[in-house]
């Protein structure tokens, strides 16, 4: 697995996953993951999420729907979690390896390219 940075990733596309394949190492996820800004480990390492605190109810909802949107693109789908009106988390792990792809980094780097405006 070679380490890819932000703008390799986003000109990248998911590929359909049914299995079959290992998931990423520990070592090879952390060292994938220092190439993405504010996203971190969850669930012992299967998954990675990031947070953001945003300016409203209804900014939070556009970036969740312009996740959606990148996210159905890809045919990756992750999930998408907005709690006290302002506060919006994404995580991602590929399901059916139980864990973390290639995929997942692909998707976090188009996230980070989205608009979200955020608490001032």
């Amino acid at each position: 697995m070679a380490v890819q940075s932000p703008s390799e990733l986003v000109q990248m596309k998911c590929k359909p996953c049914e299995g079959g394949v290992d998931p990423y190492s520990p070592d090879e996820t952390k060292q994938q993951l220092k190439q993405l800004s504010g996203w971190r480990l969850t669930h012992d390492g299967q998954r990675i999420r990031k947070d953001w605190k945003v300016k409203n109810f209804m900014a939070g909802m556009d970036f969740l729907n312009d996740c959606a949107k990148v996210a159905e693109e890809d045919g990756h789908h992750p999930d998408l979690h907005i709690e006290g009106y302002r506060n919006v988390w994404v995580e991602l792990w590929t399901h059916a390896i139980g864990g973390l792809s290639e995929n997942d980094f692909i998707l976090a780097a188009k996230i980070d390219e989205l608009p979200v405006e955020v608490k001032g």
